[in-house]
């Protein structure tokens, strides 16, 4: 009975996530940017800024990856390309922007 799937303990499975992310790289660096926010966020609760977006799924996960890729999966977060050209006026070939959809 091979389905071409393996029982893994990862939750999402790997294999949505590079799904909705469409590669390898895309995905982390996706899931590194919104991380970094995630943490950001908890970061400042206590001093009521509010700048920065909350996590946009309920999750039992504590780790700011793991609430990244739940994101992911859900569809709540999507890598967006960035236009044409943009990669010689930044002049750092940053690829792979996160934008919180809703």
């Amino acid at each position: 009975m091979p389905t071409g799937r393996h029982d893994t303990m990862m939750n999402p499975p790997i294999e949505t996530l590079l799904e909705k992310a469409g590669s390898k790289f895309r995905l982390v660096t996706l899931g590194a940017k919104r991380a970094r926010q995630i943490n950001s966020y908890f970061g400042q609760l206590g001093e009521g800024l509010g700048a920065i977006v909350p996590p946009q799924v309920t999750s039992v996960a504590r780790k700011p990856l793991s609430i990244a890729f739940e994101e992911v999966a859900a569809g709540k977060i999507v890598p967006v390309e960035p236009p044409v050209g943009a990669d010689e006026a930044a002049g750092d070939g940053a690829a792979g922007e996160a934008e919180s959809g809703e």
